[in-house]
């Protein structure tokens, strides 16, 4: 570690403080729906959409005509993005002639991106069409983020109504995010992009000579063995920074190429480093001051914001820690590789980005449920690559996804002040809302969800030699971790991979799709639930007994019960995974 790498990571995170308020309370502006600075543009636009599509803005819902209509959508646009990949040869934008996607692969793709997992079983470049990456997958990208927006919202409104039987308006919600928060925010950042050197076209992919011709055993149609000299190169293109833009802002990930952000055509520069991390947390941070001023506890946002910001420490600090020290078995073995370890384990990282932003950007896109990647998390070291696989485990609240983390972290607050009422022998209470039965039952089914997919579909694939480890490029507890990582990520709906496993299987598309379904709507019900009968409690005058959510000692117990529910839930997986390998790694042995 370097202090240099430290600076780095601090700006970074200051940065984002800066930037975290004013977009924190312009979004709780909008979702209240107050006036702002850019009604003159969106408002008229919004009134022309309400009348097309006859939605009537001042009608509200309760929680499950809100949860239907999300449903519905999600649903519909799931198999649009579905029939668009199948019909993929016969569709506009293709100049590459790409075939149709296989009918278990668009399942797979059609669930990730309807999911804001986007995971990505295939090699974008070679697969998709430029029809089929922007009207399929980064609508999705829109989509998705803003569906996940609207449900923190409905979760937040839970928490700060009192006595009502509705939650808003899914159409208006959804309506709000994009247009007002997503669409503006991506336009200028992707032409920001644009100038860093990011792709924005519609050519036919070049072609490049090769100045070192590459040979290769290939067979021939008779089954021979025949060399074949490589000496051009296909240069992919295509509109890559306005999806770039949506893909960080919204928490998506899914890359234009395979390389993901790693890839100089995403990713080309330092400073666009930089702001494609701050998108990511950007407005999962944002809404924390925007649950403090819905709920008129600004101190409350910032106690969350604050919990959220301990967890994302303790894992960069363990990350690069861990990528700074280098691999035991090369480290020493002569002077030449010496010379070449002494700087840390650069192995799967871009020299352009190095250890400490390899390290910070595996760490902020795990935190987040956003899955772009600028190295490769299956070469870092066991407790490096330890890091971004906790981070999903504890159910991404560490800022989390777009939305996704503001409810799932509120989940926690739930059953925070649940243990903390527990302890002083009173009624629990939450922003003067008795803590009840049921609020504790929805929670804990959201809670178990989670686990319950994971372990399940790992252990079904580790036992399965035909299925799931015929897939696997490693034996042992790198293997494992492979397996435990795809789970994780799918029903997390991270949507970033070990690499390591070749998921592109009847199998793994099918069963990982599965996974990401029920991680995103299996896990809203409950939660929606939760926002409901929250919104119907009347409001209690706070006592000696109740238990301040704004103090140091709330952000402390929060940050514990998240660490205990994942400890709890996933330490057998993980010693048997990451923490065997590191153990059998100093002990001399790889895999």
């Amino acid at each position: 570690m370097t202090w240099s790498g430290w600076l780095q990571i601090l700006i970074f995170f200051g940065v984002l403080l800066v930037m975290v308020k004013p977009l924190g309370v312009y979004m709780a502006r909008v979702f209240e729906g107050e006036r702002t600075f850019a009604d003159p543009l969106f408002r008229p636009i919004e009134r022309l959409l309400y009348r097309l599509t006859g939605v009537d803005e001042s009608r509200e819902m309760r929680w499950s005509e809100y949860g239907i209509a999300m449903l519905l959508f999600s649903g519909v646009t799931m198999l649009l993005t579905y029939g668009i990949q199948r019909l993929q040869t016969i569709l506009p934008w293709n100049p590459q002639k790409l075939g149709a996607v296989a009918p278990d692969l668009a399942f797979n793709t059609a669930s990730s991106f309807t999911t804001n997992t986007n995971w990505q079983a295939y090699t974008p470049e070679s697969t998709m069409s430029y029809f089929t990456q922007m009207v399929g997958l980064a609508t999705h990208n829109f989509w998705s983020a803003a569906v996940g927006m609207a449900l923190a919202v409905v979760f937040i409104r839970g928490i700060a109504r009192r006595e009502s039987k509705t939650v808003g308006n899914f159409w208006v919600d959804m309506t709000r995010a994009t247009m007002r928060i997503l669409l503006p925010i991506c336009v200028v950042y992707g032409l920001v992009l644009v100038s860093q050197g990011v792709v924005q076209n519609l050519r036919p992919y070049d072609t490049a000579k090769l100045i070192q011709p590459q040979t290769a055993a290939t067979t021939d149609s008779n089954g021979k063995q025949v060399t074949q000299v490589i000496d051009t190169q296909a240069i992919a293109q295509g509109p890559v920074a306005s999806q770039e833009a949506i893909k960080m802002l919204g928490t998506n990930g899914g890359g234009f190429f395979n390389a993901n952000s790693a890839h100089p055509f995403e990713n080309p520069t330092p400073l666009s480093n930089l702001l494609e991390m701050l998108s990511i947390f950007l407005i999962p941070a944002g809404l924390t001051v925007t649950l403090g001023r819905m709920t008129k506890s600004p101190r409350h946002g910032w106690a969350v914001f604050a919990a959220m910001a301990v967890l994302f420490f303790a894992g960069v600090i363990v990350a690069y820690s861990a990528e700074s020290q280098p691999n035991p078995l090369l480290h020493g073995v002569d002077q030449q590789t010496t010379v070449a370890q002494a700087g840390g384990n650069m192995e799967g990282k871009e020299v352009r980005f190095g250890i400490a932003n390899s390290a910070l950007f595996a760490t902020v896109t795990t935190d987040a449920s956003c899955g772009a990647v600028n190295s490769m998390h299956d070469s870092f070291m066991p407790l490096g690559g330890l890091v971004p696989l906790v981070n999903i485990l504890l159910g991404e609240v560490v800022f989390g996804g777009v939305g996704a983390g503001m409810y799932g972290i509120l989940i926690m607050v739930v059953l925070t002040v649940f243990i903390a009422g527990l302890m002083v022998g009173r009624t629990p209470e939450y922003q003067g809302k008795k803590i009840e039965a049921y609020d504790v039952k929805m929670a804990m089914l959201y809670v178990l969800i989670f686990p319950l997919s994971i372990l399940i579909l790992a252990a079904l694939a580790s036992i399965s030699p035909v299925f799931g480890l015929t897939a696997l490029t490693n034996n042992g507890p790198h293997g494992l971790s492979e397996i435990l990582y795809a789970y994780a990520s799918a029903t997390g709906n991270n949507g970033s991979a070990f690499a390591g496993l070749s998921a592109n299987t009847h199998f793994y598309n099918f069963t990982l799709g599965a996974a990401m379904l029920i991680g995103r709507f299996f896990m809203i019900v409950p939660m929606l639930a939760v926002a409901g009968n929250l919104a119907g409690k009347k409001v209690v005058p706070p006592s000696s007994g109740t238990f301040p959510v704004t103090t140091p000692l709330f952000t402390v117990l929060l940050v514990s019960v998240i660490l205990i529910v994942g400890a709890l839930t996933f330490f057998p997986a993980l010693t048997l995974g990451p923490v065997l390998e590191h153990l059998l790694l100093h002990a001399g042995k790889a895999f």
